[in-house]
């Protein structure tokens, strides 16, 4: 058995959880999402609670992965429950001379040393702020109810100037603390 998938979800005040056909749907304040459910795991929704067991009964799927699925379902209803009630939110900044940050829109333009700026249209499920301060690092927030989603855009974003070592560039998540090498001079003795 799963730890993480015997854990029950307790359902927040104004979210409400349906099954049908194997598929989960969640409604709340900050938007509506839905995940289909492997066969072999059974959800049972009561008294505003969400239980995951696994059906030992069907054959279609070996039992490593049923424990698997378990756990694996259990925390992407979560993450659903918990992004229409809460939200989620990612904040990153760029780190160089002469990056820059802004946005019309769900359109966000970098500039970050290339000879050309990078536009990239996010998807309507994504809110975006940007702030562009003097003797600060421009920033970037993102807000979003879909975990996966909200990841993903941020794996991307990240990926048009990765963090490097040597002089600590790039794009980075607010907080994060970057592995620092010392470079040719340290070694030349």
């Amino acid at each position: 058995m799963s730890r993480i998938g015997k854990l029950p979800i307790n359902i927040p005040a104004g979210v409400t959880v349906t099954l049908k056909d194997n598929v989960v749907s969640v409604k709340g304040p900050k938007g509506e999402l839905s995940q289909f459910v492997d066969p072999s795991i059974v959800v049972n929704i009561n008294d505003n609670v969400i239980t995951f067991s696994i059906d030992e009964n069907n054959d279609t799927v070996e039992q490593k992965q049923k424990q698997a699925f378990h756990g694996l379902y259990r925390a992407l209803v979560n993450n659903m429950v918990v992004g229409v009630s809460e939200g989620y939110k990612k904040e990153m900044e760029l780190v160089g001379v002469g990056y820059r940050v802004s946005n019309q829109g769900n359109l966000i333009e970098f500039v970050l040393g290339y000879t050309h700026s990078i536009f990239l249209q996010l998807p309507p499920e994504i809110k975006v702020e940007t702030k562009s301060e003097r003797n600060k690092n421009p920033y970037i927030c993102l807000e979003s109810c879909d975990k996966q989603l909200l990841g993903l855009v941020c794996a991307k974003i990240r990926s048009f100037r990765k963090p490097e070592p040597y002089k600590g560039k790039g794009i980075l998540y607010v907080g994060e603390q970057i592995r620092r090498k010392s470079g040719k001079s340290a070694g030349a003795k």
